[in-house]
C-alpha cells in the first residue's frame, strides 16, 4: 500500500513502501510510480499469471494534463504526495487511461467459475468496497451462495486504470470486488451484513493504515432494489454502531445503475491474491466489531441467521485468518 513515510502497519514482518512521484511543470506532465505491496507481491509473484508491476518509474505511469495551470499541478504534485490524500481528483485532471481492457484469467481460483460479465441470467451482482480489496474478495468468496468474485477499480474517472495509476490519487477509483451470487441461495442482505462487519465504514478516505481515495468504502448497486436495501441497511448499521458507542457516521459511497460507476478489472496477480501459493497474507480492515441488528436481517429476507455471524463471521484486528475455502452449505444454513 501507498503512504508518503515508510510505515509499519498490521502486516507479518512487512514494512510499507513510499510512492515514488516527478512532476515536470515545464511539460505540465503528471508523472506517479507506486511500489504496490511491495514485499507481499515480491513473495506473491510466483503464483502470479502476469508479472507484478515494476517497482521503478516506467512511461506507461505518464499522462499528459493539457489546459492546467501552474497552482493544478502543484495541487495534483501534492495530492501524489499525500497531502491532498482525503480529497478526490478533480474529473479534468484525472489522468486518460486506455481503451485497452486488462486482461485476466477468467477462471475464479478457488470457486472455479467465470469472475467476468455476463453472468448467467440466475444471477445478481453487485460491486463493494471496503479498503484493500485482498481481504475483501476473500472474505465474500467465502459466503455460501457466491458464484464468483473479482477484484478491480470502480467510482473513478480514468479508463482501464492500472494499479499505480488508482495508487497515485489521479483517476478517483476506489479498490473494489465484484461479487456475484445465487439469490436462492444467498440474499443480498446477507452480502451487506457482510460489507458492514468487515470493515470501519466510517473512516472516510482510508481504511486502517491504508490511507488514500483507493480505500473509500463503497456500495455500487446493479438495480434500483438493492440501492434502496442499502441505503437502509446503512441507516440500521449507523444506529446499531451509535447504540454500540462507536463512531456512527457513515462514509460509504451508495449508487444505484444510474451512476456513472463503471468497474474495470485490477491486474491478474491481484485476482483471489489470498489464495495463490506464495501471497504474503496482509489486513488492514478495521471491523468494528458490531453486527448488523438482527431484527433488519429478518425483515429483509436474510437466509444467514445471527448464529452465522457469530461463528463464521468477521472478526476485529483481521478479517483473513480463516480459511480460504467457502464455508460449506450445509454448515452455513444450520448456524
Amino acid at each position: 500500500r501507498v503512504f508518503r513515510k515508510p510505515t509499519r502497519r498490521r502486516r507479518l514482518g512487512t514494512t510499507t513502501h513510499p510512492m515514488n512521484s516527478a512532476l515536470s511543470l515545464s511539460q505540465r506532465v503528471v508523472t506517479s510510480s507506486v511500489a504496490p505491496r511491495a514485499s507481499a507481491l515480491r513473495r506473491g509473484a510466483s503464483a502470479s499469471r502476469s508479472a507484478p508491476p515494476s517497482l521503478t518509474l516506467k512511461s506507461r505511469g505518464r499522462a499528459t494534463v493539457t489546459g492546467a495551470s501552474e497552482n493544478d499541478i502543484m495541487e495534483q504534485l501534492r495530492a501524489m504526495l499525500g497531502g491532498a490524500k482525503g480529497k478526490l481528483v478533480d474529473e479534468k485532471m484525472a489522468l486518460p487511461g486506455r481503451q485497452q481492457e486488462m486482461r485476466v484469467t477468467e477462471k475464479h481460483f478457488v470457486l472455479g467459475n467465470s469472475i467476468k460479465n455476463p453472468f448467467p441470467d440466475n444471477l445478481e451482482s453487485c460491486v463493494f468496497a471496503t479498503g484493500c480489496f485482498w481481504g475483501t474478495e476473500k472474505m465474500f468468496w467465502r459466503v455460501p451462495g457466491v458464484f464468483s468474485t473479482s477484484v478491480g477499480y470502480c467510482a473513478g474517472y480514468t479508463q482501464n486504470p492500472t494499479y499505480e495509476e488508482v495508487c497515485s490519487g489521479q483517476t478517483g477509483h476506489t479498490e473494489a470486488v465484484q461479487v456475484a451470487w445465487d439469490p436462492k441461495v444467498i440474499s443480498f442482505t446477507d452480502l451487506l451484513a457482510m460489507h458492514w462487519t468487515s470493515h470501519d465504514p466510517t473512516q472516510g478516505m482510508r481504511q486502517g493504515n491504508d490511507s488514500g481515495t483507493q480505500y473509500r468504502s463503497g456500495i455500487y448497486c446493479t438495480t434500483a432494489a438493492q440501492l434502496e436495501t442499502a441505503k437502509a441497511s446503512a441507516a440500521s448499521y449507523s444506529a446499531a454502531l451509535a447504540a454500540a458507542g462507536k463512531p456512527s457516521e457513515i462514509t460509504s459511497d451508495m449508487f444505484g445503475p444510474d451512476k456513472n460507476t463503471v468497474y474495470y478489472y485490477a491486474e491478474d496477480y491481484h485476482q483471489q491474491y489470498l489464495a495463490k501459493p506464495g501471497s504474503r497474507p496482509y489486513c488492514s480492515a478495521q471491523p468494528t466489531g458490531v453486527p448488523v441488528p438482527e431484527e433488519f436481517l429478518k425483515a429483509n429476507g436474510a437466509k444467514l441467521s445471527a448464529n452465522y455471524w457469530t461463528k463464521y463471521g468477521p472478526r476485529p484486528g483481521c478479517t483473513i485468518n480463516v480459511s480460504n475455502e467457502p464455508v460449506p452449505p450445509a454448515e452455513a444454513f444450520a448456524a
